[in-house]
C-alpha cells in the first residue's frame, strides 16, 4: 500500500474563512446599492443615519464621526467611499485577489466597526462580536494568504510578471519571507494584541471582563442641557445617547415644574406631534422630529428645542425643572433657572 503525502496549504485551509468574511463585507455593498438604495440621504434607511447612531459612545474616533454627521455632504461622500471599499475588499477576499493587501482592508474596516459601534447590540453584543472577529480574521488571512482556489494562485501558476516582484508576496499570497523563529513571534505578538483589544473593548463597552455587566442598547437615555427661559421661550438641548438603534424614543410629555414640584407648563403628546419645524433645530443627520403620536428622538440625534408660550414670560424668578417623559414611562429632568 502506497504512502500518500498530503501537503497542508494554510491559504487553502482558510478558504471557508475567506469566503464568509469576504461575503460579510461585499454584502454591505450589495445591500446598499443593489437590493436597496441606502446611499440616498432623502430616503429612509440612509446609511448616514446609521453612522450617526454610532456617535454617542464611540471609542477613539468620536470626533471624526461627529464632524461627518455635522457636515452632510462630507458624510455622504465618505459613506459612498466606505461602501465601495467594502465591496472591493469583500469581493477580492472571496476571489483571493491581492489577499494580503485586502486582509489589511478587512482589519481596518473591522477596527472601525469595533471602535465606532462595538457598544451597540441588544442581545448578543452584535457589533462588538462582528468587530473583534473581523480583526482576528484579517490578521489570520494576512498570515495565510490564499491557497489553491484563488486568483493569486492562478497568477503565480501562470507566471504573471507581477508575481515575480518582491512586493507580491506582501500584497498577494505565497510564503512570507520571514524567518521561522521571528515568524512565531509575529504571530504571538499580533494575537496577543488582538486578544488584548478584545478584552479591553469588551470591558469598556459592556463590562464583560469584571464588574457589573451593562448594555447601552436596551433602554433609551436622553441628556438634557443648555436650558434657558427667556421672555416667552423655553429652550434646551436634547441628545439621545443610549437605546436600540432601530427604535426611536417616543416623547409623550414635556412638563415644566416649579420649586414645589407643581406643573406650570405642559405639552401633551398631541401637542408634541404637532410641533412646527422651527421649534426644532437639529445638529446632526439623525433628526429629532414630530411623529404621528409623539416627538421622535432617534439614537444619536441631538437638537435645540425652542418652545414658545406666553406663559413663560409670566413665570416668577426661580429654579424650575424640565421633565421629558418617554412612552415607556422613563423620564429625564433638567434644572433651569429663570432670571429677569
Amino acid at each position: 500500500m502506497k504512502n500518500i503525502t498530503i501537503k497542508n496549504d494554510a491559504g487553502l485551509l482558510a478558504l471557508a474563512l475567506r469566503l464568509v468574511v469576504g461575503w460579510t463585507y461585499f454584502s454591505a455593498f450589495w445591500r446598499r446599492t443593489i437590493l436597496e438604495n441606502k446611499l440616498d440621504p432623502e430616503i429612509a434607511g440612509y446609511i448616514g443615519e446609521k453612522f450617526n447612531h454610532f456617535l454617542p459612545n464611540a471609542l477613539g474616533i468620536k470626533p471624526l464621526i461627529e464632524y461627518l454627521v455635522e457636515n452632510p455632504d462630507a458624510l455622504w461622500l465618505n459613506m459612498v467611499i466606505f461602501t465601495i471599499v467594502e465591496g472591493i475588499v469583500g469581493l477580492s477576499i472571496m476571489f483571493g485577489l491581492f489577499t494580503r493587501l485586502m486582509s489589511i482592508g478587512v482589519f481596518a474596516l473591522a477596527m472601525g466597526i469595533l471602535l465606532g459601534s462595538g457598544w451597540i447590540g441588544t442581545t448578543c453584543l452584535d457589533e462588538w462580536q462582528i468587530g473583534v472577529l473581523g480583526i482576528a480574521a484579517g490578521f489570520v488571512l494576512f498570515l495565510t494568504g490564499s491557497g489553491k482556489y484563488s486568483l493569486d494562485n492562478y497568477m503565480m501558476k501562470n507566471h504573471f510578471s507581477l508575481t515575480k516582484k518582491k512586493v507580491f508576496v506582501w500584497i498577494g499570497s505565497g510564503l512570507l519571507p520571514i524567518k521561522e523563529v521571528l515568524f512565531s513571534k509575529v504571530v504571538l505578538i499580533g494575537s496577543l494584541f488582538i486578544f488584548g483589544m478584545t478584552l479591553m473593548t469588551n470591558q469598556v463597552f459592556h463590562g464583560g471582563v469584571w464588574g457589573t455587566l451593562h448594555n447601552k442598547s436596551v433602554k433609551p437615555k436622553l441628556e438634557l442641557s443648555e436650558g434657558a427661559i427667556s421672555n416667552s421661550m423655553l429652550s434646551f438641548d436634547v441628545y439621545r445617547t443610549e437605546g436600540v438603534d432601530v427604535y426611536g424614543s417616543w416623547i409623550i410629555e414635556i412638563e415644566l415644574l416649579d420649586e414645589q414640584n407643581k406643573q406650570v407648563i405642559h405639552y401633551s403628546q398631541e401637542e408634541l406631534a404637532d410641533l412646527m419645524n422651527e421649534s426644532i433645530s437639529n445638529y446632526y443627520v439623525a433628526k429629532v422630529k414630530p411623529g404621528k403620536h409623539s416627538l421622535i428622538i432617534p439614537l444619536g440625534a441631538k437638537a435645540k428645542m425652542k418652545l414658545k408660550n406666553d406663559s413663560f414670560a409670566n413665570l416668577d424668578q426661580g429654579i424650575y425643572t424640565l421633565k421629558m417623559t418617554d412612552i415607556s414611562g422613563a423620564y429625564w429632568e433638567l434644572a433651569i433657572t429663570k432670571k429677569e
